[in-house]
């Protein structure tokens, strides 16, 4: 408010009455449920289906042999109807216990030892006996630990095709098994017979699956056989030789997403194909390096593809371990990390660490080594030695992803209309399954209505009349009325339920923030090629979305204008007039088939047994998103002086969003008051600003009576 004298008595004031309200994001619906790959347990927000595929995938196979077939899980049936009309998508996958994503350890290349020649090596000092202090045998020392070759020992079976390794034992150890598992790691662990130690840490290494190759070794009696043995190229020099190369970690790679199915690692066939890469997983390369900067390029590439047709799906160039470099690689890629902190309590929560954003849609970086100022003030390599913590020019795999378990749901997993109370996709929600922790744990974190800002909830899969799901789908309700802001769509029950049963569902429940459809409807999938049956919850928020873009939430998502579910095929059961009367008495939205004009939602009730405006979907949606406006619309007065002016700007902001709702056939009529009636003196002593809202909310017209009236000739018109 400004003021100025413009002549002597006449006084003029400005009131900016033109305060525009900050704009609201857009606000769209939250999914919670199995998803073939994706961050566990981490709302995740998408904007399109492709960007779903891309982050959670679509098809898997699972089963074996004759019974494999592909399947989808129903949260991506649920992603793809909603997104083909909604903005957003908050998705929460269901892993269960024991998850965890997939690494690549990033070598560099580093002299550490001398390799075994290639050609036949006569083991010269061989103990005839059992080793003693008086025996000399060849013994190396590799990156600083001495091990030794030895013969067959007194007291194991004499043969010509084994030997024996010995190895230092740490601590005192009696046995060296872990030791033996890092010191030949070039050997398939086949080779390696870890029951056979001894106090003197003698470690049997036979077979042939490492690589056969001649070599001359001396018997237990002294004399020398040429056999085949495990080819120790890889390992050391016991008789001269040249200085080689080996590996040594250089950073840490880690999927940020969780799964097994993350993995690319395994044999590696003809052109760089890996046996186990898939359109699902990644693998990565170093395509060159330059010592004199410090600086390297890195690739990653999609799991399936091959080095001559490289299928690059992220590139990062010049990258540097050196903290101080603009081109430092956690500050390019990105090393944060988000944790499930106090699962299966009532309130879970998501804990960040690491210290730069995620830039890298697959991939985040978690260790590293350090080339701390690698050039100098000249631009000059500060430390030779510097260079050797440099990536070699290589690709690699990722392995150690998880996908914990499926309860005791096990295998194989029941999907679509086979879906069961104990097996729901792979998962027994019984009890205190790690599955059931699962769902609690998603829907817990959501409740957070400040950081998740959704106004739909869906859970596909889960239904009603499932004793183990309707513990959930009680605590998803709940939920929902705790946050005042959201509404939910439930599955009454499984496929091939009755009617009688449906209406059960429905008339057991108590709320204007739920509300059923039924029967199942049947649905197509092209890329596996068939038909699959599928909820209601499923299809619905398709209907949800594609309601509010043509009209708004306070318009029904229902009838031919807008409740169609053009993507079924074919419902379970077609209803009749009676049968979708008497679904709707017991507040179940019959999902009807027309002659001619196809399936589509024939109702709008929500699970609110009194009978009010609130009995109705279109008036809780309508709630839902006025009250969703005006609380981050005036959310910046918070902390205002408690004034008239203050009030003043409120009635500014919702007054005009009220009148554009009026016009847009939301409500009859409207009142706001927000003044001294109010707000008096001992309400501004508390520090409370308050105000009142007065709706007359429109109503649908479900029924339409009309009366078809004779005349005799000629009477004549009402007027």
């Amino acid at each position: 408010m400004a003021e100025k004298i413009v002549s002597p008595g006449v006084f003029t004031k400005e009131v900016d009455q033109s305060f525009l309200p900050a704009g609201i994001a857009a606000i769209g619906a939250a999914c919670i449920g199995p998803t073939v790959k994706g961050p566990a347990g981490i709302p995740t927000v998408v904007s399109s289906y492709s960007e779903y595929q891309q982050i959670f995938g679509d098809t898997f196979t699972s089963g074996s042999g004759t019974s494999e077939q592909s399947y989808a899980y129903l949260t991506s049936y649920t992603a793809k109807e909603y997104l083909r009309h909604g903005d957003t998508l908050t998705v929460v996958r269901i892993l269960a216990g024991g998850y965890g994503p997939a690494t690549a350890m990033v070598s560099s290349s580093t002299t550490v030892g001398n390799t075994f020649s290639s050609g036949s090596v006569t083991f010269s000092h061989v103990p005839s006996g059992s080793v003693d202090a008086s025996d000399t045998p060849d013994e190396v020392t590799i990156g600083g630990v001495d091990f030794t070759f030895v013969s067959e020992s007194a007291g194991y079976s004499n043969s010509a095709t084994q030997i024996f390794v010995e190895f230092p034992k740490a601590g005192g150890a009696t046995t060296v098994t872990t030791v033996a598992e890092n010191l030949v790691s070039a050997i398939n662990d086949s080779d390696l017979d870890l029951t056979s130690t001894n106090a003197a840490g003698l470690v049997r290494i036979s077979g042939s699956s490492a690589g056969a190759s001649a070599f001359t070794i001396a018997t237990g009696s002294g004399g020398t056989t040429t056999a085949t043995t495990p080819n120790f190229a890889q390992i050391v020099n016991v008789q001269g030789g040249t200085n080689t190369t080996t590996s040594a970690q250089c950073f840490t790679l880690t999927s940020i997403n969780d799964g097994a199915i993350l993995n690319s690692n395994g044999p590696i066939g003809s052109n760089g194909l890996h046996a186990s890469g898939s359109k699902d997983n990644f693998k990565f390369e170093v395509t060159s390096k330059n010592n004199n900067k410090g600086t390297f390029n890195l690739l990653i590439r999609r799991g399936d593809d091959t080095d001559k047709r490289k299928s690059i799906i992220e590139q990062y160039n010049n990258l540097s371990l050196d903290p101080n470099s603009s081109n430092y690689i956690s500050k390019v890629i990105g090393d944060q990390s988000v944790t499930l902190r106090d699962s299966g309590g009532t309130d879970p929560f998501l804990q960040m660490s690491g210290s730069f954003v995620n830039k890298s849609k697959y991939v985040r970086v978690t260790t590293h080594v350090s080339t701390y100022n690698y050039l100098d003030s000249n631009g000059n390599v500060r430390d030779a030695n510097l260079s050797g913590s440099l990536p070699a020019v290589s690709s690699g795999s990722f392995q150690g992803g998880a996908d914990g378990h499926l309860d005791s749901a096990g295998h194989p997993q029941q999907f679509y209309n086979n879906i069961t109370n104990t097996n729901m996709q792979g998962y027994n929600l019984s009890g205190a399954s790690t599955g059931k922790t699962a769902y609690e744990d998603a829907i817990n974190i959501l409740s957070n209505q400040d950081e998740y800002d959704i106004n739909l909830l869906m859970l596909p899969g889960l239904v009603d009349n499932q004793t183990n799901h309707a513990t959930i789908i009680t605590k998803a309700i709940d939920m929902c009325e705790n946050r005042g802001d959201c509404f939910t769509i439930v599955d009454p029950v499984a496929y091939g339920a009755t009617l009688t049963s449906a209406t059960s569902q429905a008339e057991g429940r108590d709320s204007n923030y739920a509300a059923m459809y039924w029967p199942w409807v049947q649905v197509p999938d092209n890329d596996l090629g068939k038909n699959v049956w599928v909820p209601p919850s499923v299809v619905m928020p398709g209907v949800y979305a594609f309601n509010d873009r043509v009209a708004a939430e306070w318009f029904a998502p229902a009838g031919l204008n807008r409740g169609g579910i053009d993507m079924a095929i074919q419902a379970e059961r077609k209803l009749t007039h009676t049968n979708r009367d008497t679904l709707y008495l017991s507040n179940v939205n019959p999902i009807a088939t027309f002659p001619n004009t196809g399936i589509c939602a024939w109702g709008q009730k929500t699970l609110q047994k009194k009978a009010s405006a609130l009995d109705r979907v279109n008036v809780r949606r309508l709630l839902i998103a006025a009250k969703k406006f005006i609380a981050s619309a005036t959310k910046f007065l918070v902390f205002e002086q408690n004034t008239a002016a203050t009030r003043l700007r409120f009635l500014n902001i919702v007054n005009p969003y009220l009148e554009s709702v009026q016009q847009r056939q939301g409500l009859y009529a409207f009142k706001v008051v927000m003044d001294e009636t109010n707000n008096t003196p001992d309400v501004i002593d508390r520090n409370q600003m308050v105000g009142q809202l007065f709706l007359q909310p429109t109503k649908t017209a479900e029924f339409i009576i009309i009366d078809f009236n004779i005349l005799p000739t000629g009477a004549a018109f009402p007027e």
